[in-house]
């Protein structure tokens, strides 16, 4: 029987996602059942939380799969940044829900919240929720290891959050059965702390995707080194690497012999083009080609760090180089 997603990335990137849908919707119901029927706060406060979790996981369903898209008129680049847009929202859902659990637990410390009635039905709800939570990170993850999505990692996140809250509304209900019901709060003052770090750590490493920094320094390497290794190069400046969405992009100047052919030159750029392209997590490439020996680098040497340079000579892209030292690094 087919899959009503199809097939390829993208299908099996909704597929996870719609799992998550309907693993949020599930503990929704069983929490909230149990929560209203024996007065639990904890119970009623965690199935809370799941409903922004659920929209989240909504909105990563409906839009983040609009990354997968090929290019068109109103997005010439591609979709790329829409997945870390999608994964922004959940970084700062998980932000609120450890905000909100923080407000329920100092409510608790403060004894506004009467403890709820004595039951296994309780710790049964809670068992059941984080087996839940724990079914659908592992199944996120798996699948999540081959797409590497960062709006489906955040979903992974998110479901680990959702272990520790309800870790911590089980510790409320076994404060109750041992008669110390301050235990909820003080368990869930705790975790909404973490909870909220790891919602602000999601939130600033897709900020860096949209904004269009620089990658780490190891990242421009390799590309220079993929560069270099071509035998018609001879210098390479004016190279800047930045993020598009998850994706690199990369604008450079390569120096090749001037008395190349048209063709020649040709077949050199659109080989180098191929070669970055073919890199891992590289999108985009724009590869200009200059005559070696213009100095158009100003400062820098006319001709060196091509692949036979002697061993310290780093050419034109050399810090102080024009173009060598990225002002985005």
């Amino acid at each position: 029987m087919s899959s009503p997603f199809g097939s390829g990335d993208r299908a099996r990137f909704q597929r996870a996602a719609a799992v998550n849908v309907a693993g949020n919707a599930v503990k929704i119901a069983v929490e909230g059942a149990v929560g209203l029927t024996f007065g639990s706060v904890a119970l009623v406060a965690d199935a809370a939380h799941s409903v922004a979790d659920l929209v989240a996981s909504a909105v990563v369903f409906v839009w983040g799969g609009s990354r997968y898209e090929s290019a068109d008129e109103t997005h010439p680049h591609g979709h790329q940044r829409i997945e870390p847009l999608t994964a922004l929202l959940v970084g700062a859902t998980i932000v609120i829900l450890g905000l909100l659990l923080l407000r329920e637990s100092v409510l608790g410390l403060l004894g506004t919240h009467t403890p709820p009635r004595k039951s296994l039905l309780l710790v049964a709800a809670l068992l059941f929720a984080m087996a839940d939570m724990y079914l659908l990170y592992w199944y996120t993850e798996l699948v999540n290891a081959d797409l590497g999505s960062t709006a489906l990692a955040a979903l992974a996140v998110d479901c680990l959050n959702d272990i520790y809250t309800t870790i911590a509304a089980l510790v409320g209900v076994f404060g109750v059965f041992l008669d110390v019901p301050i235990l909820d709060p003080v368990a869930g003052a705790l975790v909404s702390v973490l909870v909220v770090y790891q919602g602000i750590e999601i939130g600033r490493e897709n900020v860096t995707y949209l904004v269009g920094a620089a990658p780490p320094a190891g990242d421009r390497e390799r590309v220079v080194a993929a560069l270099r290794d071509h035998p018609a190069v001879e210098g390479v400046h004016d190279l800047t690497v930045f993020y598009d969405g998850t994706d690199l992009e990369v604008e450079v100047h390569v120096e090749v012999d001037g008395e190349m052919t048209l063709r020649e030159a040709h077949d050199v750029e659109t080989e180098l083009v191929t070669t970055l392209r073919a890199m891992e997590d590289v999108g985009d490439v724009h590869v200009h080609l200059d005559p070696s020996g213009l100095g158009e680098w100003k400062d820098a040497p006319e001709i060196s760090g091509g692949p036979d340079a002697p061993e310290g000579s780093e050419g034109p892209d050399a810090p102080g180089a024009r173009g060598g030292a990225d002002p985005r690094e």
